[in-house]
């Protein structure tokens, strides 16, 4: 039986270019940064990467591959974005198509991989600091929605922030802003804590990805900037083609978390 306790990145990935692990990444290759993938033609790949600089929060980048080149030579450079992700998915003019778990036969050579920062990253530093993580406790997926945290347009690319959310007592909540503040390169501190509709989230119980967690009496929701922005952005914009991860479904980096922490 496959579980979590695989050790290493590179067992990671060969478990996943296998289909071995087809599930959401959290908690896999503790203490190692996990990435958010999008893939675009290589006439788009500029400005997104302007968007990425303009929005840190939401889509801090790992790493960038050469057009054409699925090697994330920075982060891992063994490995292959074309086939390391347990699930990908696929956006033509802005419509999600089709989920799959190997990329290959659309990666031509005008495509550009960039890897974006991820919150799984500062969960161990949350879990150290005896802070729960609710969709690790309940086996599945971190809730993402949609908000009206506007983006700074550059180019062509524009649209809504998603985030994800993590629920927790008030008192959790400070420390986890003090926390997560050591990690600005993956998302760093909540971008909001409390009402979901101050942010434009009508139904905290119907995440727009991933899967609706429990909150519990005497706790708040707790929201960060989320990688998944630029599927959203996807959605807007309309690309002929986008390639992303399925939401929670990262790529494990050979990057240490340390790595990406500030003191």
């Amino acid at each position: 039986m496959i579980t979590a306790k695989v050790k290493t990145p590179r067992e990671v990935r060969e478990m996943i270019r296998q289909n071995l692990w087809l599930k959401p990444t959290s908690g896999l290759a503790n203490g190692y940064i996990q990435g958010n993938l999008a893939v675009l033609p290589q006439d788009l790949a500029f400005e997104f990467l302007l968007f990425c600089q303009r929005n840190p929060k939401p889509c801090p980048i790992i790493d960038v591959t050469m057009p054409g080149s699925g090697v994330p030579e920075l982060s891992a450079p063994d490995a292959d974005l074309k086939t390391d992700i347990p699930k990908y998915r696929v956006y033509r003019n802005g419509v999600f198509t089709e989920e799959l778990t190997d990329v290959t036969g659309l990666w031509d050579d005008s495509m550009v991989g960039f890897l974006i920062g991820c919150s799984f990253t500062f969960e161990e530093a949350l879990l150290k600091n005896g802070i729960p993580i609710r969709h690790i406790e309940e086996g599945c997926n971190v809730p993402m929605y949609k908000t009206n945290i506007p983006t700074v347009k550059a180019g062509r690319f524009e649209g809504p922030t998603v985030v994800s959310m993590r629920p927790m007592t008030e008192k959790d909540a400070i420390r986890a802003v003090q926390v997560t503040s050591r990690f600005p390169s993956v998302h760093g501190a909540p971008v909001h804590i409390g009402n979901p509709a101050a942010i434009g989230i009508e139904d905290i119980n119907s995440p727009d990805f991933g899967d609706s967690v429990s909150i519990k009496q005497g706790e708040v929701p707790v929201f960060w900037a989320c990688g998944v922005t630029p599927q959203a952005i996807a959605m807007h914009v309309k690309p002929e083609i986008m390639i992303t991860h399925a939401p929670g479904h990262m790529f494990v980096t050979d990057l240490k978390n340390e790595q990406f922490s500030i003191l």
